[in-house]
């Protein structure tokens, strides 16, 4: 039944399987008639020979030659009779062996195999669906989008206007739905009324088109829209979207906010209430040599080292864990916290980095994003950019090529403090990475990524630290989704939280496992509306508790999977 069903409705659905109809009709009365003639010829030949047969009989030996059955019961004894025999069963062999398959396939196998494929690429979901997110466009954001909403059982689709393009993602194991992104109707049928958020990740022209066209009939529906050129964003707030990312921007204040330039005070990098997270190198600085437990910052300041990056690598502190010159910290605590923290070191004069300007790969708009950062903060730089656009008058630009050792030179290579690495092509970056590490050890190199496969590439070519242009604007679309603001973190390090889990509640944090089976860290915990910053290990986690960690990405999925399953 379901075989039938299916072939029903994908000929009800398609102009040209009706039209085939017709040429299937003409097809069978062709065979019709060939059997009936045939019949009558049988007949005359064998009344020539003097047998007689009834009607049927000659049906039946026409039907038994041309399916090559061959029984041999009734059979010619003349030349010419043989000859009709062949004629027969060589037509036979043409219609039913060739053309009548070619008709299966054609007239049933094909709209079967049609109807399974939509089945896979809907055009329409259940009625029921609700808090989906509705996302127009597959690229390198909103596939890391889509692994983020995975992890936390989130429904999404993803609209595609082709059904080639949508089995591709159904063997992605992406779900997607058939569409013009454009139509309305569209809209209609993915339930958009219910939806929790529709993503545009095109074009700025298409997402506006997109922006429009949902307005029209979804007033309230939230819409996250990425920009690529700043003079869009205030086109795709007038059309009504609801966020307007400008991801190279937010990029480009990231890479920022980790560069160690001026003087080393703690730099925060993400906000979450009353809770900062921060990044403080410990280069120049008494912690040098010291381990986690003789520096004394959690007893002195009230900070929690929720990690220490080092060479790209975020490391899980123990009591043990010694700090050497390249290790930055990474906090969590209160502003208060920190500003005491910059006062000691600040007072004895110790954290200061020479006022050599940072190097900046790249004059795009990341370039230009972490220029506008300095230049607020008042930290000297200089562009790299390899063709002259602007005015050579212009102190903050070198022109030439990066890669050229006199290039670097002018930019005064040798004493940089860090240089930032803002290609969009990421084999560029790799190998500009490469090559500054080679002559420049001591130097912290940051680099952006475009594709999240080549972020583990380029942390092995020498970069400390890594931005993923993908897993940026996911977090930072997901943030919208959840009502959060964005947190800055570095690549491969999240923050996230949620509520505590069932097989959590009622344990001390000492005795939860968390750090020791995910590599998570507990940095504050939500406890009837008051934020608990950097809780007491012994402090028992209650059923309306909500937890804050920070972790890998590896560490929040097994996370999920350890407490959440």
């Amino acid at each position: 039944m379901k075989f039938l069903s299916a072939i029903i409705s994908t000929i009800s659905r398609s102009k040209i399987v009706k039209a085939n109809i017709g040429l299937l009709a003409k097809y069978l009365l062709v065979i019709l008639v060939l059997i009936t003639v045939y019949s009558m010829v049988f007949h005359y030949l064998m009344a020539l020979e003097g047998q007689r047969h009834s009607w049927i009989t000659g049906f039946y030996w026409t039907m038994v030659v041309m399916s090559t059955l061959g029984f041999g019961d009734i059979t010619f004894s003349s030349d010419i009779g043989r000859a009709f025999s062949v004629l027969v069963l060589l037509s036979g062999v043409v219609v039913f062996l060739i053309l009548l398959p070619f008709v299966f396939i054609k007239f049933f196998f094909a709209p079967w195999m049609e109807a399974q494929a939509r089945s896979r690429a809907p055009r329409e979901l259940p009625p029921d669906t609700r808090n989906h997110v509705i996302i127009t466009h597959y690229d390198p954001v909103t596939a890391d989008l889509i692994e983020r909403l995975d992890s936390y059982k989130k429904n999404y689709v993803v609209v595609v206007g082709e059904l080639h393009q949508a089995l591709e993602l159904y063997d992605k194991n992406i779900r997607v739905a058939i569409g013009n992104i454009d139509d309305p109707k569209t809209y209609f049928r993915l339930r958009a009324q219910n939806a929790a958020l529709v993503v545009a990740t095109n074009s700025d022209q298409i997402n506006t088109n997109i922006t429009l066209t949902l307005r029209e009939d979804f007033e309230h529906l939230p819409i996250v829209t990425t920009a690529e050129s700043p003079h869009s964003v205030d086109i795709l707030q007038l059309a009504g979207s609801s966020r307007v990312l400008q991801l190279y921007d937010l990029l480009g204040g990231s890479l920022a906010a980790w560069t160690i330039a001026g003087d080393c005070k703690a730099n925060i990098i993400g906000r979450y209430e009353q809770l900062v997270i921060a990044q403080a190198p410990a280069i120049g600085t008494p912690l040098i040599g010291k381990t986690l437990a003789e520096s004394g910052i959690r007893e002195t300041f009230g900070l929690a080292v929720a990690g220490i990056w080092k060479r790209g690598n975020f490391i899980i502190p123990r009591p043990d864990t010694v700090i050497d010159r390249t290790s930055v910290l990474v906090f969590a605590g209160t502003e208060a916290a920190l500003t005491a923290y910059d006062e000691v070191y600040s007072f004895y004069q110790i954290c200061k980095v020479a006022g050599d300007p940072v190097i900046i790969v790249g004059g795009g708009r990341v370039g230009h994003a972490i220029a506008e950062r300095f230049q607020k903060a008042d930290i000297p730089y200089l562009i790299i950019e390899r063709t002259k656009k602007r005015n050579e008058a212009d102190g903050h630009f070198v022109f030439g090529d990066a890669a050229d050792i006199h290039t670097l030179q002018k930019a005064w290579f040798e004493k940089a403090p860090a240089a930032i690495i803002t290609s969009h092509d990421d084999a560029t970056n790799i190998y500009l990475t490469k090559y500054l590490r080679s002559l420049r050890p001591d130097m912290q190199i940051l680099s952006r990524a475009n594709e999240e496969r080549n972020v583990s590439t380029l942390h092995r070519a020498g970069a400390d630290f890594v931005m993923s242009y993908a897993s940026l604007g996911a977090n930072a679309i997901y943030n919208f989704l959840m009502n959060e603001e964005t947190m800055l973190l570095a690549e491969g390090l999240n923050f996230f939280h949620l509520p505590a889990p069932t097989s959590l509640i009622g344990k001390a944090l000492a005795l939860s496992g968390i750090r020791e089976k995910t590599g998570c860290t507990v940095v504050a915990i939500q406890h009837r509306g008051e934020t608990i910053i950097n809780p007491d290990p012994a402090y028992a986690i209650g059923k309306d508790d909500e937890l804050i960690l920070i972790g890998t990405y590896d560490a929040e999925i097994s996370f999920l999977s350890k407490f959440l399953a």
